[in-house]
């Protein structure tokens, strides 16, 4: 239930519905689109990652001297989890034709394409299989897939979202996989939400100039990945799942190819190594690191991993300057504190509106723009609604769907939601949400073509964990095509290759040869990477603790 100081904000937002109902109905604007002036002016303003803090040049590795996140800098600027002399790599504990690195949907998209062509692969992954951002998405996934739309109209979307600074070839692969990418997954035991006459449901996202979001209620990253794992499972020939047991280290070999991984057991504490003719990286994003101190909509496991191991072998990263805030995560209640509150209650007809029930801004702006104006609403206009904790939110106004769509329409397309709510005491078909921008995805990534190779030979990216899809910012239900469209490619392209590549003698040299660079570039620094699981432990006891530690008191 919300707190009694809400109320007289909550009858306002009540008291504007059936003005704001009728506008809509109507087919009149209720809040115009922001122009492309606007939209620019509110970015450099508000959006985080125009904060002078927020980006530090990087002193060391392939993009040295660039801008990027300053958490990422501080992240890639540390040191290895292992002593590579302590490693004899003459006799690997394991092999296989192709390592897949993380268990969500492009890596086990990756590896379902590979066991089809009759080819051996390896998951690693550090939680369990499916433990991934894939399994948490809600919304639904971008496809052009109806006759009034075109992979042509979802490419200008798509790099109109992300600022023109995607890279085209990728774009061009998304999109026009799209379609084939939808009816792989009906194949293999996806169910889409359809029509009465059979068709596909499809609806508006931020920054789309056409219904062209499929979904499967609001579970479709569950269902999709629950589907893609069901495979997986019943591959047990051809493909090899280790949980709990993430890569820490890549593996080349002496004629600078990637040749598998170090991995490390959490549970025994022991570290193993892979000998792979080709690696795949499906490590996901970064979104556990909290950048900016922002909550998160982003699993457990969510930090950055894949991007420190692909740097220090020399893989190039692109658009790590970039970070995007999904405009409405939960504030409250506090316990959900960051978690997502899916684009589509927007799609659907849900508004975002300030403590006096106004709507302030165009519901469906890009990602990017519509969290600015969220941010500058409660942080330069003061009409926020602060929570008993001190964080901050606009109301996005539910109730209202029920009004545009009919009675139940919530329960049927948002169950998921529904349920979240109702622990709390709230009904969502009844009273809005509370919600602010919270951090949700990694628009950069390791560099990658458009059949997902870096600059390393060997080294294959798919997921979030690459760059260039997406630009500077992603539209709803893209990232869920790209981790099915890439994490195919990725599987064909490993495929040809491990066909083909004879490896030489395994080293972990530039593991040595990074350290080294370290030194030279006099950076001090007490972190160790990949991170593999956050700390949330305050500053004040991590002192403490370490005190102890070395005082010998810690037991």
């Amino acid at each position: 239930m919300y707190p009694e100081y809400m109320i007289p904000s909550l009858e306002k937002v009540a008291q504007s519905r059936n003005k704001r109902f009728e506008l809509a109905k109507s087919g009149k604007p209720v809040f115009p689109p922001m122009s492309a002036e606007e939209r620019e002016d509110v970015l450099t303003k508000f959006h985080p990652d125009y904060k002078s803090e927020s980006r530090r040049k990087i002193r060391l590795g392939p993009n040295k001297g660039e801008l990027i996140t300053t958490e990422v800098a501080d992240m890639l600027e540390s040191h290895a989890r292992i002593k590579p002399e302590l490693f004899d790599l003459s006799s690997p504990d394991y092999e296989t034709d192709i390592l897949i690195i993380g268990g969500g949907g492009a890596g086990t998209a990756a590896a379902i394409i590979a066991a089809q062509k009759g080819v051996q692969s390896i998951i690693s992954t550090k939680l369990r299989l499916g433990d991934a951002n894939s399994m948490m998405s809600q919304g639904g996934m971008q496809a052009a897939i109806t006759p009034q739309d075109s992979p042509t109209r979802h490419y200008l979307d798509a790099m109109g979202g992300g600022h023109f600074d995607n890279k085209p070839e990728l774009v061009r692969a998304l999109t026009e996989d799209g379609p084939d990418v939808v009816k792989w997954l009906e194949d293999l035991g996806v169910v889409w939400d359809k029509n009465e006459d059979g068709s596909m449901q499809v609806l508006h996202g931020g920054g789309t100039s056409r219904k062209r979001m499929a979904s499967c209620r609001d579970y479709t990253g569950a269902i999709i990945l629950r589907t893609l794992m069901d495979e997986v499972r019943n591959l047990p020939d051809k493909i090899t799942v280790l949980e709990f047991m993430p890569i820490v280290e890549l593996i080349m070999d002496s004629k600078g190819r990637c040749a598998g991984g170090v991995l490390y057991n959490i549970e025994t504490e022991e570290y193993f190594t892979v000998k792979a003719k080709a690696t795949i990286i499906a490590t996901g994003g970064y979104g556990r690191l909290h950048i900016r101190g922002f909550d998160t909509t982003n699993h457990y496991g969510a930090t950055g991993d894949g991007l420190v191991m692909a740097y220090r072998a020399g893989a190039k990263l692109m658009y790590m300057d970039s970070v995007q805030y999904h405009p409405t995560g939960s504030v409250f209640p506090e316990q959900i504190a960051g978690f997502l509150i899916t684009e589509k209650i927007r799609g659907a007809g849900g508004q975002p509106l300030n403590i006096d029930g106004e709507l302030f801004v165009f519901p469906r702006e890009p990602r990017d723009v519509e969290s600015s104006a969220i941010i500058r609403e409660c942080v330069q206009h003061k009409k926020g609604i602060t929570t008993p904790s001190g964080r901050v939110g606009v109301w996005l106004d539910s109730p209202l769907i029920e009004m545009l769509q009919g009675e139940g329409y919530i329960q049927k397309q948002f169950p998921a939601m529904l349920r979240q709510f109702i622990r709390y005491g709230i009904d969502i078909t009844e009273e809005p949400m509370l919600v602010f921008p919270s951090l949700h995805y990694q628009n950069g990534g390791i560099e990658i073509n458009a059949e997902c190779e870096s600059n390393i030979p060997g080294l294959y990216v798919a997921g979030e964990a690459s760059g260039g899809v997406h630009g500077r910012n992603r539209l709803m239900g893209n990232s869920v095509l790209d981790y099915n469209v890439f994490g195919i490619r990725a599987g064909k392209s490993a495929t040809r290759y491990v066909k083909t590549v004879k490896l030489g003698k395994l080293t972990l040299e530039h593991v040595k040869d990074y350290e080294q660079a370290l030194k030279k570039s006099k950076i001090k620094t007490d972190r160790i990477a990949p991170v593999l699981l956050p700390s949330y432990t305050p500053e004040d006891v991590r002192k403490r603790q370490l005190t102890a530690c070395y005082e010998g008191t810690l037991r």
